[in-house]
């Protein structure tokens, strides 16, 4: 009887943990949203990641982690380039003119490119349920781009936000090369270091804009620097490391874009076209498909 009960608060633990770390990245949309109506995406993005990076300095001292080796520098560029850099310059410009809920579905969409990559780069085998699920996502993708407004005119920030989401599944595939030899943490520390010093690029729009911006705002940033990379990614590896079966976890994810959207909703004000809203759960049920059904 008490297997059972540590069995069962050990799964709440896991189930609380993975909550907290979907809540924290689904706040990052719309927070996001709010902080471009003060700062220019380049401020937000050296404002934001320096945070993160400070974030990840003190916890890789209290962890005491490695430093990368120089032959391994090459792929920890990379991994910073397209997973900080490069995925937060095209997110954060594309957010100006999506919203939340839109961004968030089609950010949710890359694994489906990882998926892509891993097999065109590492030429692993893909199953046909697989690729039936990718071109699941795909309508799901078309919908979203097509019908995120009402009058359906063409948004090149979705284009924007979707090369972000490929920025993302690069990353991934980088990301599941650098965590052959170097831990979770580690590979997470090295990237977001590294991604925060390209963005010291928009430093002087930072000098510029932080006079005139208020505390309010300013408290938002230093909230998505520090929760949804820090304190999520925490939450996140605890619950896997909690979990039986990491699909357990993983299925959480699914429920990021819907929680963004609720939250664009009561804070924002924006509100999803049926159409869109319609996109995004197919780009779910296409990851589903992919994910689940379309294992080896």
């Amino acid at each position: 009887m008490s297997t059972d009960n540590h069995g069962s608060k050990k799964q709440t633990v896991m189930f609380a943990a993975a909550l907290t770390a979907i809540l924290l990245w689904a706040s990052a949309f719309p927070g996001t949203r709010f902080v471009l109506l003060h700062y220019s995406p380049g401020a937000v993005m050296v404002l934001r990641f320096v945070t993160a990076s400070l974030t990840f300095i003190i916890i890789g001292l209290f962890k005491k982690i490695r430093l990368p080796k120089l032959k391994d520098l090459p792929l920890c560029i990379a991994s910073g380039l397209s997973g900080v850099f490069l995925y937060s310059f095209l997110f954060t410009t594309g957010a100006v003119t999506v919203s939340a809920g839109v961004s968030s579905f089609i950010i949710a969409s890359s694994p489906v490119f990882t998926m892509i990559f891993v097999r065109i780069i590492l030429k692993e085998k893909v199953k046909l349920l697989s690729w039936v699920g990718i071109f699941v996502s795909f309508i799901g993708l078309a919908a979203v781009t097509l019908f995120q407004s009402e009058d359906f005119a063409f948004n090149f920030g979705v284009v924007l936000v979707l090369g972000a989401a490929i920025c993302s599944g690069i990353y991934s595939l980088i990301i599941r090369q650098l965590t052959k030899t170097y831990t979770a943490l580690e590979a997470t520390t090295y990237t977001i270091i590294i991604g925060a010093i390209g963005t010291l690029f928009f430093l002087p729009d930072v000098i510029r804009e932080l006079p005139t911006s208020t505390l309010d705002v300013n408290l938002v940033i230093i909230f998505l620097g520090v929760f949804p990379a820090g304190m999520a990614y925490l939450a996140w590896s605890f619950a896997m490391f909690k979990a039986k079966d990491v699909s357990h976890v993983v299925v959480f994810t699914y429920l990021i874009p819907f929680v963004s959207s609720v939250l664009g909703y009561f804070w924002l004000g924006e509100t999803l076209t049926i159409f869109a809203l319609i996109g995004g759960v197919v780009i779910i049920a296409g990851m589903v498909i992919t994910n689940y059904f379309g294992r080896e």
